[in-house]
Parts: structure tokens; sequence; C-alpha cells
């Protein structure tokens, strides 16, 4: 099988981002990138911030960050009433963990391809409250169907209080169908909490279509905004239920405000995030979508050819739009957090590369992303010194 062809870049699109250009940034999911266009909008309102920080906290800002929240939940073709701006996929989660008044004898599900911050808050939330967290063990080879019914199984009507699945899957870049769980976990009188915190741009799926009861997702990694801008997605039914983590002067203002606002908060990111979508459609959402799955399926190919990995058990993402893809690493190598965080300083040292390791399952992976500043030339790269360094450990 031939290696499939890179896709042609985008013009212009590289001079966008203030990266180094001594090193290949392959890992995009992580913490995105901003703009130097997001860069000089938020820094604008920096400077209108400390110039006179009395007014700016003061006069119009809730305002302001509701006029923001409003075109982000636009974007994300979700109901703006519902929606409330938080700092991160992992923030969001435990606002809706703290709200669901868990008793002991409930329980909240996972897969156990799920991240590992909302895993934490998941254990901590449960030991507070004496909850049972439960996990259920989805295989990375699993079909749809497949998913649908494992999750089916692990659904108890009555006990499981919270089910939590990821659209796409930060450790194994895998497209759950979340649509699906989410009425699976329905017919079951069970709510469900959809961690998107790769899908904002990314992925073509609207909010309003997954139907999920909460839906979170990070706008600073695909969607160009700065980082700390997520969206916290609320069902009308729950939304007078939900409570902010910390209680603020605008506590009465019932959700989403009481959410948003923590008074000394630097709400610059929030306010100038739009201007990250307004950069994405300017380059065609479309295309640059199309562009960075095609690079990243390229870089996950001559990787795994390097690493001397058959076509065949390289993971598929399960559709078009993914633009992180997996390659498992030699066995033995990589198979803890702690060595996974070791073997990517080391790659990013020695090789000036940064990646993504992940221990998944007693397996190492690497995880390529493709963005538009990346170009074929950096997997190729990636390609030719990985195996010497692996080869040395």
């Amino acid at each position: 099988m031939t290696v499939p062809q890179p896709p042609e870049p985008i013009p212009g699109a590289r001079l966008l981002f203030s990266l180094d250009p001594s090193v290949s940034h392959l890992n995009h999911g992580s913490f995105g990138a901003a703009p130097i266009a997001v860069q000089r909008a938020q820094q604008r309102l920096r400077e209108e911030m400390e110039s006179n920080p009395l007014r700016f906290f003061t006069r119009g800002l809730v305002d302001r960050i509701t006029h923001a929240r409003r075109h982000l939940a636009t974007f994300l073709g979700a109901d703006p009433a519902g929606t409330a701006l938080v700092g991160n996929v992992t923030a969001g989660a435990a606002v809706v963990l703290r709200s669901l008044a868990l008793q002991p004898g409930d329980e909240v599900l996972t897969t156990d391809h799920g991240y590992g911050a909302v895993a934490l808050s998941v254990a901590r939330e449960c030991a507070r409250t004496g909850a049972v967290a439960r996990t259920v063990a989805v295989p990375l080879t699993a079909t749809d169907e497949e998913v649908v019914e494992i999750v089916r199984a692990g659904l108890r009507p009555g006990k499981t209080r919270l089910l939590i699945v990821d659209q796409l899957t930060s450790p194994t870049a895998r497209l759950f169908p979340v649509a699906a769980l989410v009425a699976v976990a329905r017919e079951r009188g069970v709510p469900a909490l959809v961690d998107a915190a790769h899908a904002p741009g990314m992925l073509p799926a609207s909010v309003a279509s997954v139907g999920a009861d909460f839906w979170v997702g990070n706008l600073h990694k695909w969607a160009y905004a700065p980082r700390g801008t997520a969206a916290l997605v609320v069902a009308e039914p729950w939304r007078e239920r939900i409570q902010p983590l910390v209680v603020s002067w605008e506590q009465d203002s019932g959700f989403p405000t009481r959410v948003e606002w923590q008074a000394t908060l630097d709400y610059t990111g929030w306010l100038a995030a739009p201007v990250g979508p307004f950069t994405l459609r300017s380059l065609g959402v479309d295309r640059v979508r199309a562009h960075n799955a095609a690079l990243a399926a390229y870089g996950q190919r001559v990787v795994g050819d390097a690493l001397g990995v058959a076509p065949e058990r390289l993971p598929e993402p399960g559709g078009p739009a993914v633009a992180m893809r997996l390659v498992p690493l030699p066995p033995g190598v990589a198979t803890t957090l702690e060595a996974a965080r070791a073997l990517r300083a080391e790659i990013a040292d020695r090789l000036a590369a940064e990646v993504s390791v992940a221990a998944w399952n007693g397996r190492g992976y690497l995880r390529l992303c493709g963005q538009v500043y990346n170009t074929s030339e950096e997997y190729d790269r990636l390609a030719v010194r990985l195996p010497a360094l692996l080869g040395r450990r």
C-alpha cells in the first residue's frame, strides 16, 4: 500500500501564527495555538483593562461577555441562553458534577477513553459525596454499534446519575457516536455529559445535533480562541440547577451569568475569542478541516511505516474530519504516564518536535495532529529520526 499524498498547503496560513519555526509543532490538540490576529485582539483588550481597571470591570463587562458568548454559541450551533463560558472542559465538567448533588449509592459512568483530569474530578466528587465512579472498557477497535452496546450494558437505571462520554477522545483519538450514546442514556433515564474538548472547529456536528444534557468543548484548540476559553452548554431543564464552583455577586442572575462571573478574572480571552472562529472562517472552515485531517493521516502513515507498524494496525479515527491520529509505539515503550511524559520531553529536546505521548491500557501511543501551520516535511523528519531515538531506550 502506498503512503497517502499530503494535502497542498493553504497559502499564507503558516504566517498567521507566531510559532517558533525551529520546532515542529505536531501537537495542536493539547494547548492549541492562537493566531496573531487573536493575540493582538486580546492584547488591545488587556491594554484597555489596565488603562482603567475600575471602568473595565464595572461598566458593561457582563454585557460584553454576553455578546461574545452569543457569537461563540452561534458558531457552535448552541442556544446562547443555555451556554456559559468557562476556562476549559475540566472546569465545565466539575461544575456539572458539583451541581448534580450526588449521594451515597449514586454512580457516575465513564469509559476508559476519558480524559485523565475529568476522571480525577469524578473521583474527587464521588469521594466527597459517597457516590461510586464506574468505568467501562471500550476496545480501540470497537465499532460504533459495539460502543453503544457496551455503554448500554454499563448503565444502571436508578443508580447511574450521570454518563460521561467523549466526542473525540484525547488519549486514543477515537471518534465516539455521541448522539447515539446520548439517546441510549435518555432511554434509561440517565443524563449525559459530552466531553467535546476537541470538537469546536474540528468537527462539523453542531451542539444541538448531539442532544446532550450537558456538553462542554474547548474553543482554544481547533477554533483558534485564546487559551482558557470553553463553552458549557446545558439543556433547558437543568439550567437553574447549575451552580458555579465559586459564588460571586452575580449569583442571583441565574445561569449562565452566575457561572461566568468571578470578579477579577482576566476576561480578555473570552472577549477576544470570536476573532478565532472569524479567522477559521476566513481560511474556509471545510477547507481547513479537510487539510488538517489529510495531513494528520499522512503523518500517521509515514511515522507508522518508519516504526514498522503495518498500515492495518494503525488505528482509524472513525471520521474524515479527525485531525488527530495515533501511532502505536514499540512494546514496552511509554507504558506508564511517567514514561510517556519522559518520552514526550525527550522527543521535544532531541528532535525539536512537540508531540503527544499517551500510555493507554499498558501500551504507549504517539498522537500526531495536523494543523494549517504544519508541513509534510515535519512529519518526514520525525519519521527519519524517531526510530533511532527509540532504539536507544
